[in-house]
């Protein structure tokens, strides 16, 4: 049963990510380093995260091989292009028996990757987390990539300090595929995620145990975000996504960049004036509320 695990948000200034989010409300993690000229910061929600990202050293960057896809190649590719959502990851209990079960599902797949890095703790110590990846891509989506991740140390990744947010984040709703005939990609998704794809206004969406994966019209993204949709001459591509938060009071409160604001949409539903970083960002009240909440 897999759900979201992650997004990769790419930007080619990490510094300017960082405001941002900062400005947001959200805590991230300290920057780190990947191994093969990359690097990130995290928010860590519930069981999810999104990844800021950006090249640091691109002459470590490997190039693409026939069955061996370049995480840092496509990030790499994509900022010459866009900014933005970039890829989308499910969580994974064993990579190598994904790898099969999309091979056996008609995907197109590649070799596992297998990398590690270090991770700075709350209390300034430094570990190693280690990941397997397996990818997929379709070539009607060269712009947009998907895998899971296994998780090797859990217990050096996750940290309560690092998902308390000042906005009362909690969760990813969803994650919105753009592109001109969504029902054209259901039957990759719905592969991909393991779950059935269902209709929705202007699109087509897939539950999973974790968020939603939404694919929708041009037409429905602008209806739904507010935003114009992204550019599709290359196909589709990711437009923003939802997070869960406690309540939309609490996150308002705690925008404090001046480039920000929030328009609602509903009782329970807001969107992001503007685009961070090349994504359309929504929120919806979830209205838990905890002992934190009331501090």
């Amino acid at each position: 049963m897999k759900g979201i695990d992650h997004l990769v948000l790419c930007g080619r200034s990490h510094e300017s990510m960082r405001e941002s989010f900062s400005g947001l409300g959200f805590t991230l993690t300290p920057q780190a380093q990947h191994p093969f000229g990359t690097g990130n910061s995290l928010i860590q929600l519930e069981g999810c995260f999104f990844e800021l990202l950006s090249v640091f050293e691109a002459g470590k960057i490997p190039d693409h091989e026939a069955q061996r896809f370049s995480f840092g190649a496509f990030n790499r590719d994509f900022l010459s292009r866009h900014e933005g959502l970039s890829m989308l990851a499910l969580d994974s209990t064993d990579a190598r028996a994904d790898v099969a079960a999309f091979r056996a599902a008609g995907l197109k797949t590649y070799e596992p990757f297998d990398f590690s890095r270090k991770a700075r703790l709350p209390d300034g110590r430094e570990v190693t987390v280690g990941f397997s990846l397996a990818f997929v891509t379709h070539p009607a989506m060269p712009d947009v990539a998907f895998f899971t991740t296994q998780q090797h140390a859990p217990q050096h990744f996750w940290k309560p300090d690092y998902q308390r947010h000042a906005n009362r984040a909690l969760t990813i709703l969803e994650v919105c595929l753009v592109a001109e005939k969504p029902e054209e990609h259901a039957a990759f998704l719905s592969a991909f995620a393991g779950f059935p794809a269902g209709t929705v206004e202007e699109g087509i969406t897939v539950r999973t145990a974790r968020g939603n994966i939404t694919c929708l019209t041009p037409q429905g993204f602008q209806k739904s975000f507010g935003r114009p949709a992204p550019e599709l001459s290359n196909g589709p591509r990711f437009g923003g996504f939802t997070i869960g938060v406690r309540r939309i009071a609490r996150l308002a409160e705690a925008i404090t960049s001046s480039r920000f604001s929030l328009q609602k949409d509903g009782p329970h539903r807001a969107v992001l004036s503007v685009d961070v970083n090349g994504s359309a960002l929504a929120f919806f009240a979830l209205n838990r509320q905890d002992a934190e909440d009331e501090r």
